[in-house]
């Protein structure tokens, strides 16, 4: 680093260490233990923030949406308690502003988690909806979120993911992500050479490399329908997409 005229920061650096849980389990690392950077000694942390997002070792995100459920309820309570003097409109505008800015925060980084985790999540996004529509916790939330027109989490995060592999596709996005996508080629003439269809590398662990973008990104996209993976214009892909995620999500 002093090659580069980079100076470290000992306190306020941390190390995390990356891997499935076997692995972990197998690296003799303590929290005592320290990695040597710059003659600094930079101590293992269990888990990380890093633009806002928590990051632990086997990238399970599960602090991260346990802080996210924790700071959204306490919105939620808030709102709630106001409610009797807002309006519909207004009660939206606070909804977004304060709980479901945070629940679609770098939400693509949170493809492939398990339903137990998503379901904290989406918890959250139903009592957002019963707050706004001022509906009772036994009534059936699918009319309340078709109501509002909302994708479930789930949908939310595949639209994330969909929508940037299609900026990708269309050179809008950084060429790093543009790197990771490779056209699929099969290896004779066939129907499918013309349609658009990425490749889906191989990958080693489900839990972690059937979750990167160059893996999940191209298999949501080659389940789209042939017309809107084609469209013409980023707005009209943001219409055909939501409207074809949203009849998956509630199956019209």
């Amino acid at each position: 680093m002093s090659r580069n005229l980079l100076k470290l920061n000992g306190s306020k650096s941390e190390v995390l260490l990356i891997g499935s849980k076997s692995t972990l389990t197998n690296s003799h690392i303590t929290p005592a233990s320290n990695i040597i950077i710059d003659g600094f000694p930079i101590p293992f942390a269990a888990q990380v923030k890093s633009l806002g997002v928590i990051l632990d070792g086997s990238l399970s995100f599960a602090p991260h949406i346990k802080n996210i459920t924790r700071t959204a309820f306490f919105h939620l309570r808030n709102i709630s308690r106001l409610r009797s003097s807002l309006s519909q409109p207004s009660t939206e505008i606070l909804v977004h502003s304060f709980v479901t800015s945070r629940i679609d925060y770098c939400n693509a980084l949170l493809t492939g988690l398990p339903i137990k985790l998503l379901n904290r999540l989406q918890i959250i996004q139903n009592s957002a909806a019963r707050i706004i529509t001022r509906t009772n916790s036994s009534d059936h939330i699918t009319p309340i979120l078709t109501q509002l027109h909302w994708l479930p989490v789930r949908y939310r995060i595949d639209y994330k993911n969909i929508l940037l592999l299609y900026k990708a596709v269309h050179n809008l996005a950084p060429i790093d992500i543009s790197d990771l996508l490779q056209e699929y080629t099969p290896s004779r003439t066939l129907r499918s050479s013309s349609v658009g269809l990425l490749t889906v590398p191989s990958y080693r662990l489900k839990t972690m490399g059937a979750r990167a973008f160059s893996c999940s990104a191209p298999r949501l996209w080659n389940s789209l329908p042939r017309h809107i993976r084609q469209s013409d214009s980023i707005t009209t892909f943001k219409t055909h997409l939501k409207t074809h995620l949203f009849k998956l999500a509630f199956s019209l």
